[in-house]
């Protein structure tokens, strides 16, 4: 006798999410990125000047892993580190004109990129996605 899975929309959407991860990251190893590394980029591209804290907030990722990978951004010259004036404790991350340049390259491509992964749904199914996902996030 076959089991119906009363965990159907977890594994669709965990599914979901492993397969949109995989397209993105093998899309941004085009750009000689990892995905980590192009959203550290992004999260200083869309918000301008941040703490490592502050990135590690926005991606879920620990600080010790964001030290790493904010080494090796810093060594490509796309983003740089400065010290606060006001709190020597607290060091800032900033893009560089060439992570400026970079992101300014991808970022049109990458939003063409997650625009034609969901043009399928219709404005009204998007939206009906939007608040059932709202809805399993705010019980979580």
């Amino acid at each position: 006798m076959e089991r119906k899975c009363s965990n159907l929309p977890f594994l669709i959407l965990m599914q979901t999410s492993k397969a949109i991860h995989d397209r993105i990251k093998d899309e941004m190893a085009k750009n000689k990125l990892g995905i980590t590394e192009f959203s550290v980029l992004e999260v200083l591209y869309q918000k301008g000047k941040q703490t490592i804290q502050q990135i590690g907030t926005c991606i879920l990722v620990s600080s010790g892993s964001m030290t790493y990978v904010i080494d090796k951004l810093e060594q490509r010259g796309l983003l740089s580190r400065n010290a606060c004036p006001d709190d020597r404790r607290m060091i800032h991350v900033i893009l560089t004109d060439d992570g400026n340049k970079l992101m300014n390259e991808i970022m049109p491509k990458y939003h063409e990129f997650v625009d034609n992964m969901f043009d399928t749904l219709t404005s009204d199914e998007a939206g009906t996605l939007v608040n059932l996902m709202k809805k399993v996030r705010d019980k979580v």
